[in-house]
């Protein structure tokens, strides 16, 4: 019952949506164009071993290796210029500056540089997740406290201390706030760079059934990227759940 008290308005304006979109394929009557919701159904069906087997595992690959970069060097950078006046200074107008450029314009240089390998979609992927790892964890350290960083201080407790006791506590909702925009981006990045340059992965498989008009098939790959983004969103709700339970996530 609460699940449907929750998400029942949800669920129930998606199911009104596709019957719409249903309708609407049906009479426009253009398939290879506007496939209809059970056309794409069907065809997932029909390529479910292709798609598992083959391209979604190479998908999986790219984000979870562009996720953990982002982690360990956007972490890692917020840390360092909440520690550093003079990091901060040098590195937070540049982390501003990258994503003024448009990740697409830039994929095709990776491709030149990297090929056709894994890397050149994990660099999308880090540019595309770097940002709200980066600056949501560096707001929420220093959004700590003053007041209980001066009283630890006059308790005689050590920068490491206090880090560890008040700034780190105060940082975990803001990063994991940072962490649930970077799980769902991380999906784009993937699909980006493959699009542009892969021979692998459920974005490179979308474009190649563009070519062939197969307007269901264009969009198979694309239901399963929608599915693990809202995925990995899942688990970090989890994830965030168990490390902070003393802020009640609902």
């Amino acid at each position: 019952m609460n699940f449907l008290r929750r998400y029942g308005l949800s669920i129930g304006l998606v199911f009104f949506l596709l019957i719409v979109w249903e309708t609407g394929a049906r009479l426009y009557g253009k398939p290879f164009i506007l496939p209809s919701p059970v056309d794409i159904l069907v065809r997932l069906w029909e390529l479910r071993d292709i798609l598992f087997i083959n391209h979604l595992p190479a998908t999986l690959a790219v984000i979870l290796m562009g996720l953990f970069l982002s982690l360990v060097f956007g972490a890692g950078l917020s840390i360092w210029m909440h520690e550093s006046g003079i990091v901060r200074k040098a590195f937070f107008p540049l982390v501003i500056a990258s994503q003024t450029i448009p990740v697409i314009a830039l994929a095709p240089i990776f491709v030149l540089w990297f090929g056709y390998s894994i890397w050149s979609k994990v660099v999308v992927t880090v540019l595309i997740t770097f940002f709200p790892i980066t600056v949501n964890t560096f707001d929420g350290l220093r959004s700590a406290d003053p007041h209980l960083k001066e009283m630890l201080q006059t308790m005689g407790a050590s920068k490491r201390q206090i880090f560890l006791k008040v700034e780190l506590p105060s940082a975990l909702p803001h990063f994991f706030s940072g962490l649930k925009v970077a799980v769902t981006l991380s999906v784009i990045g993937a699909a980006i760079g493959e699009w542009l340059g892969a021979d692998s992965g459920l974005g490179y498989f979308s474009r190649r059934m563009m070519t062939q008009f197969d307007g269901a098939g264009v969009f198979a790959p694309i239901v399963l990227l929608s599915l693990l983004g809202i995925a990995l969103f899942l688990l970090v709700r989890i994830l965030e759940k168990i490390m902070m339970k003393w802020r009640n996530v609902n």
